[in-house]
């Protein structure tokens, strides 16, 4: 039995790629490892991932278009030894972030059993679109203003903020 999608109301059109990430994250549900997410600066947001045990070459950090994947692997150091309780677990993970257009991953670093990943959103750029209004005639065709014969084109511009 499929669910029902949020999207299927004609009112959301052209918003599957949105669907298809919220399927992603519902996939990536696993808590572990734990992590954090904050925001340092206006524009800046930094992911901290409690990592404990794992060294930088255990942990690998990519980014596949829109997803910041992050993953760790420990190597099995348990060679030689006897364990009479194995409480602490070395296990593998995979945990993705969901990336809005324009992010930049500008950095990342181990510390104390922390990784951090610190991102830079840009600010968004305003497009401002004027649409005319033509009237219309029985047989179908646009009466709006024409400019050369032709009707008058659609004025764009961009607004930056400050």
């Amino acid at each position: 039995m499929s669910r029902p999608s949020v999207f299927g109301s004609p009112l959301f059109l052209g918003f599957d790629h949105l669907e298809q990430m919220l399927d992603r994250v519902a996939k990536n549900a696993d808590g572990y490892p734990p992590y954090n997410i904050e925001q340092t600066g206006d524009n800046r947001l930094r992911i901290t991932l409690a990592v404990a045990g794992f060294a930088m070459e255990d942990l690998q950090i990519t980014q596949e278009d829109n997803q910041l994947v992050i993953r760790g692997r420990q190597k099995d150091d348990s060679d030689g030894r006897i364990f009479l309780h194995r409480g602490i677990a070395a296990r593998q993970f995979q945990r993705a972030f969901v990336l809005a257009e324009g992010i930049d991953v500008e950095g990342a670093w181990l510390d104390n059993g922390l990784l951090h990943v610190d991102l830079r959103r840009p600010q968004p750029e305003v497009r401002v679109k004027t649409i005319p209004i033509g009237g219309g005639t029985a047989n179908g065709e646009a009466s709006g203003p024409k400019v050369n014969g032709a009707a008058r084109p659609i004025v764009e511009g961009r607004v930056t903020r400050t």
